[in-house]
């Protein structure tokens, strides 16, 4: 009998696995595939739901307004990629390829727009340039005035790169740490010069990263909805039409067919991203030398004087918007006041709500991304449905918020889909910002399970142990400090997104980046700057303590592992 069931505990293990693969994957199609095919039906019908082709996409490059639109979205994202992948490259060349002090101080800057919603950084500027603005006014007649044309193209390119900035300074930082050295020594040799080694070897060496930079910051500019609507005036972009198609004019077949031509871009960008990705495996190898920054004091001072005037810049916004949530009424009333925070942190309110949908994200995504992750990458057999379930859970990177949410209208939406019930419920915004953040969770957690000896793995079958306590004893231990990464990355994002939820919220539900869309809109720009900066403090509170305690766990295994050696 002992025998006997030794002999069927792997078969059990293996079905076990296979079988939460299957019902993932279900979850899968349920939340992604299906609402996507929900929108492309959408798109090539019409309001009776009869099918008519392309005749939505007709009447939407006939109509004048609509056209500008996205000839308006293009030239902005162009714009935008331009400035800030060039600004980008110098900020991550400048920290990783010089010799500059204060480097800390100026990564921990660059950051900083990732904490905050989009639309504070519009907000802000319009403390800076609007009409009664600190440097539009010379700061209240101290100084000469200096005014531009805040409100369209001018404010939507400046708000977007603040935006898109810190997304160019990670990728291109993490592509300048790993170069080899040996082809600097070699160009050396050879006698080339420190300009033509600049573009003969180091641009060539970051080429798949900028690839990857300029398609990442012109969709993120493209599908971005916060700074058109708050900076965008009557420039109107494809995002901003989407916005009014559906919620204006309560037209969803037209609102389709601008939610395809919002995926387009995305799409395009995820397929060159990945084709970038495998050209670039196998650029460096185990014989790689690290990079020698060489002493160099006029490129030191002249990459200092850029990465101070990035950082300025960032700290001014984050600064005016600080000083324009603290003032009465601004400008005629500048007494000091916290009034404007009132009401904030009551049991109901907007900014705990967020806490509340962030803190679900949170710790729901993590355990699945974790267990989803681990299923597939430690499962055998069965390839295509590991496969389908892999290619599913790229699917969201080609996704932009706005469509997203859109297409959650779509299907949730609809009485005659079995998940109808979960629809204007607090339990939508979560499923929903899960989908939205799952693909690049999933593949930081793929990426650090490839690094775990799959000998744990073959042991415990050899010995008979379930999965899932090895998984427990052994795998989670060893991946925690990735778990918690992967839940502060699904918590930050979710206090901060308002494309994904902005179709989606029910009245008493309206989460905090969606209230500062609404305070803007009826003119409460000081009480949308304070709920931005609460938005940011809880943001830097959870990243303080994930890393506070990740770092303890990984300075615990390390010292286990010396005494171990030892």
């Amino acid at each position: 009998m002992d025998t006997w069931l030794k002999r069927i505990r792997p078969n059990v293990n293996e079905w076990s696995k296979n079988s939460f693969i299957l019902l993932m994957t279900i979850a899968l199609i349920f939340t992604i595939l299906m609402p996507l095919g929900e929108l492309l039906i959408k798109a090539v019908s019409n309001q009776e739901g009869n099918f008519v082709g392309l005749a939505n996409f007709a009447k939407y490059f006939s109509t004048p307004t609509l056209v500008a639109s996205l000839w308006n979205s293009i030239k902005v994202s162009l714009i935008t990629t331009i400035v800030a992948v060039t600004l980008g490259f110098g900020f991550a060349y400048a920290l990783e390829r010089s010799g500059i002090r204060g480097k800390w101080f100026f990564r921990s800057v660059a950051l900083l727009p990732l904490f905050a919603p989009s639309m504070l950084h519009g907000l802000a500027l319009i403390y800076l340039f609007g009409n009664q603005g600190l440097i539009s006014t010379g700061f209240f007649g101290l100084l000469p005035e200096f005014r531009i044309e805040l409100y369209g193209q001018t404010g939507i390119v400046l708000s977007e790169i603040l935006y898109t900035f810190p997304q160019a300074f990670l990728i291109l930082s993490v592509a300048f740490a790993s170069s080899d050295y040996r082809l600097y020594e070699a160009a050396e040799t050879l006698g080339a010069s420190k300009w033509r080694t600049f573009w003969t070897v180091t641009v060539p060496g970051t080429k798949f990263a900028l690839i990857s930079t300029v398609f990442v910051c012109f969709v993120l500019t493209f599908t971005d909805f916060g700074a058109p609507k708050v900076v965008g005036g009557q420039y109107n972009v494809l995002a901003t039409d989407l916005f009014k198609q559906v919620i204006g004019q309560q037209n969803m077949q037209m609102g389709a067919a601008v939610g395809v031509l919002l995926l387009i871009p995305a799409v395009i960008s995820f397929v060159i991203d990945r084709i970038s990705q495998r050209k670039q495996s196998g650029w460096l190898s185990a014989k790689s030398m690290p990079y020698r920054i060489e002493a160099n004091k006029l490129r030191d001072v002249l990459l200092f004087m850029l990465c101070s005037v990035v950082s300025a810049a960032i700290l001014s916004i984050i600064l005016v918007a600080l000083y324009g949530s603290i003032v009465k009424v601004w400008p005629y009333n500048l007494q000091l006041s916290l009034s404007h925070y009132d009401g904030f942190l009551d049991g109901a309110g907007p900014f705990v709500n967020s806490l509340i949908i962030s803190t679900g994200v949170a710790l729901i995504g993590s355990v699945v991304t974790f267990l989803f992750a681990y299923l597939i990458e430690k499962s055998r057999g069965y390839a295509i449905l590991r496969n389908s379930a892999y290619f599913l859970s790229m699917l969201p990177l080609a996704l932009p918020g706005l469509v997203l949410g859109l297409i959650y209208v779509f299907f949730f939406n609809n009485p005659n889909q079995p998940l109808h019930g979960l629809y204007g419920t607090i339990w939508i915004m979560i499923i929903c910002n899960i989908v939205h953040f799952y693909s690049v969770s999933f593949l930081t957690m793929t990426s650090a399970l490839k690094k775990l000896d799959s000998e744990f793995e073959a042991a415990s079958e050899t010995m008979n142990v379930p999965w899932y306590k090895t998984l427990v004893r052994v795998t989670v231990p060893m991946s925690l400090p990735c778990i918690l990464e992967i839940c502060m990355y699904y918590f930050i994002n979710s206090m901060v997104t308002v494309s994904a939820i902005i179709f989606l919220y029910a009245p008493d539900l309206k989460p905090a980046a969606v209230a500062i869309v609404n305070m803007e809109d009826s003119g409460d720009i000081a009480q949308a700057a304070a709920m931005s900066l609460l938005i940011i403090l809880a943001n830097l509170i959870m990243r303080t303590v994930v890393m506070l305690t990740s770092g303890r766990m990984r300075r615990r295994t390390e010292a286990l592992l010396v005494r171990k050696d030892s």
